[in-house]
C-alpha cells in the first residue's frame, strides 16, 4: 500500500523512505505551526487596534491630589544628553512640593557629574544626586542602589537620553490612583527619526510596537509590557515580589513579570509620550538587540514554569505572556526552518518542500510581523498620520535580516552563558548629540 501510495510521487517516496528526511520534515511543520501563531497574533493586535474598543483608562485625571513622587534618570557616561533630561524635567506641570529628581550617575568617567551638580547647584530644593563610584556595573544594579534614596512609593525612571514633555509626569502618575496597579508604561518616540536611513527604519518598528502591539494589549487585557524608562513603578508592589533584581539585563521585563505572577497590573497609556535617541549606526543597534535578547532570555528561563501553573492568571493571560516570553526565540526558529527547508531540499525531499511553501510564507511573515516589519507597521503609519513613510516598508526586510542574525546569536551565547555560569555584561548604547553644559 506504501508504495503504491507514493508511486505517482518519487519524491515523496523518497521522503518517506528516510527516517532523516521524515524527523527533519516533522520538525520544520512544528516550526512552521509556530510562526503561524505568531501571525495570527499579530493580526488579532492589529484588528484589535483597528475596530476594537480602545481601552485607555485614567486618561482623564487633570486634577487630583497628586502624590509624592521621586524620578530616576539613569546616566552613565551621559555628557551629551543629560543635561536635556534634566531640562525638561525643570518645565514639567508637576507639583513641585511633590517632586524628588534623582540623578543617578553610574561611574561615569566623561562630564556626566558636572553636568549633574551644576543643576544641583542651581535647584538644591528639587535635584538630589546619586553619585556611584562603586558595585555591581549595569543599569539594574545601579537603580536598586539608587530606589533607597526615593521618598512616595512612586517612583518615575527615565535613560538620560529621554526628554520628557511637560504633562508627562501627571500622564504616568494618574494610573497609580488605582491600587492594583504595580506598573505604568508610555509611548517612546524617536526624537531622531530624520537622521539616517536606519533611524527612519527604527522609527517604523517603534511606531509598530507601541501604537498597535502595546495598545492591543490594552484593549485585550493581555500582558502590557513595562519598559524600564518613560514608565513608573509602585515601590510597594516591587517590594512585594521581591524587589528589584540586580542579576539581569532586561530589568524591565523581569519587573513585568513578577508582578504579573504577583497579581499586580501593568498599564500602557498611548498618549504619555516620550523622546529619546535611536542608534545611528548598525553596529550599535546589533549591540543593542543581543543586549535586549539576552536579557528577555533570562526572564524566559525564571518565568515560563510560574507562569504556566500559576492559579491566579486568566488563560489570555497566560497564552499572551508566554508569547512575549518567547518573542526573542522566534527569529533564530525562522532561520533553522530556512536550513531545514534546504536540508531537505537536497535529500531528495524537494516534493514535500514544495507542500510547505505556502506555509513558509506565513513563517516569514509571521517572524517579520513578530518585529512589526509589515501589518503592524502600516496601521501604526496611518494611525500616527504618517503616510508617506510607508513607502520604507520593503526596505525594512534590511532590518528584520540584521536583528535576525543578532537575536540569533544572542540566543546561542545565551544557552552557552547558561551552561557555563558566565554573569552578562551591560553595554551601554552609543549617544549622538553634541555634549551639552548648562
Amino acid at each position: 500500500m506504501d508504495t503504491l501510495a507514493t508511486a505517482g510521487h518519487p519524491a515523496l517516496g523518497s521522503v518517506y523512505a528516510s527516517p532523516v528526511s521524515a524527523v527533519l520534515a516533522l520538525v520544520l511543520g512544528l516550526i512552521v505551526l509556530v510562526m503561524v501563531a505568531y501571525g495570527v497574533r499579530h493580526t488579532v493586535f492589529t484588528f484589535s487596534r483597528l475596530f476594537g474598543k480602545q481601552r485607555q483608562p485614567y486618561l482623564d485625571i487633570g486634577i487630583a491630589a497628586w502624590p509624592s513622587i521621586t524620578v530616576f534618570i539613569a546616566a552613565h557616561n551621559e555628557e551629551k544628553v543629560v543635561a536635556g533630561c534634566m531640562e525638561a524635567l525643570l518645565r514639567t506641570d508637576y507639583p513641585r512640593d511633590k517632586l524628588r529628581i534623582v540623578p543617578v550617575n553610574d561611574r561615569s568617567q566623561d562630564d556626566t557629574r558636572a553636568i549633574i551638580d551644576s543643576y544641583v547647584a542651581k535647584h538644591p530644593e528639587l535635584f538630589f544626586p546619586f553619585h556611584r563610584t562603586s558595585g555591581k556595573p549595569g543599569k539594574s544594579a545601579a537603580l536598586k542602589d539608587a530606589l533607597a534614596l526615593a521618598e512616595g512609593d512612586i517612583a518615575i525612571i527615565f535613560d538620560a537620553d529621554y526628554v520628557p514633555p511637560k504633562g508627562l509626569l501627571r500622564q504616568l502618575v494618574a494610573p497609580f490612583f488605582d491600587p492594583e496597579v504595580g506598573a505604568v508604561m508610555g509611548r517612546v518616540v524617536p526624537a531622531n527619526a530624520s537622521s539616517n536611513l536606519l533611524t527612519r527604519l527604527l522609527d517604523l518598528e517603534r511606531s509598530a510596537g507601541y501604537q498597535v502591539d502595546q495598545q492591543a494589549r490594552m484593549n485585550l487585557r493581555g500582558v502590557p509590557q513595562y519598559g524600564g524608562t518613560v514608565g513608573g513603578i509602585r515601590r510597594s508592589a516591587v517590594d512585594a515580589v521581591g524587589g528589584w533584581h540586580d542579576d539581569v539585563l532586561a530589568e524591565d521585563t523581569d519587573i513585568t513579570f513578577r508582578l504579573l505572577l504577583g497579581g499586580w497590573k501593568t498599564i500602557y497609556n498611548n498618549r504619555a509620550e516620550c523622546y529619546e535617541e535611536v542608534p545611528e549606526e548598525w553596529s550599535v543597534r546589533i549591540r543593542q538587540v543581543r543586549r535586549w535578547a539576552k536579557g528577555h532570555n533570562q526572564v524566559l528561563w525564571r518565568c515560563w514554569r510560574p507562569l504556566l501553573t500559576s492559579p491566579y492568571l486568566q488563560l489570555r493571560e497566560r497564552i499572551d505572556g508566554l508569547m512575549l516570553l518567547l518573542v526573542f526565540t522566534v527569529p533564530p526558529l525562522l532561520l533553522v526552518g530556512w536550513v531545514l527547508a534546504l536540508v531537505l531540499y537536497y535529500l531528495n525531499g524537494g516534493a514535500l518542500v514544495a507542500l510547505f511553501i505556502p506555509m513558509l510564507a506565513l513563517v516569514a511573515y509571521g517572524a517579520l510581523g513578530n518585529f512589526a516589519a509589515f501589518l503592524e507597521i502600516v496601521v501604526a503609519v496611518l494611525l500616527d498620520g504618517h503616510r508617506r513613510r510607508i513607502r520604507l516598508l520593503p526596505i525594512n526586510l534590511l532590518c528584520f535580516l540584521v536583528s535576525l542574525f543578532a537575536i540569533s546569536r544572542a540566543l546561542v551565547e545565551s544557552v552557552t552563558d547558561r551552561l557555563l555560569g558566565r554573569e552578562l555584561v551591560w553595554h551601554k548604547t552609543l549617544r549622538y548629540r553634541k555634549a551639552a553644559l548648562p
